[in-house]
């Protein structure tokens, strides 16, 4: 996925979340990353790379990672669940919109 597709997508499935309050996105190159400032003090870092097909989605809250669904050329698709963000659970690939439903589901846990 081009990182232009891949933003259009990020936009699209953020674009009904009524808990987002500011999006900051960056690309160089290849590479995209962004944050997006969420309610209750707690953002979402987000990172793709194009090139080795990198994405990481993770929600921060106080400096510490609290949840994050990543997939990288080591482990693949994996989560850090939501009370144990250190843990690597395998997962099936996900859209970006089923990133951000898992979000959605999660975020009155928060």
């Amino acid at each position: 996925m081009d990182l232009k597709t891949f933003l259009e997508e990020l936009f699209s499935a953020l674009a009904n979340t009524d808990f987002v309050e500011d999006i900051d996105i960056k690309s160089e190159g290849i590479i995209l990353s962004g944050r997006v400032s969420l309610q209750k003090d707690i953002f979402l870092n987000i990172y793709y790379n194009q090139l080795t097909g990198t994405i990481a989605f993770a929600l921060i809250k106080k400096e510490e990672r609290i949840w994050g669904i990543d997939k990288d050329n080591l482990r693949g698709w994996h989560l850090h669940p939501l009370g144990n963000a250190s843990a690597h659970e395998l997962v099936e690939p996900l859209s970006i919109r089923e990133i951000v439903k898992q979000i959605k589901e999660i975020w009155p846990l928060l």
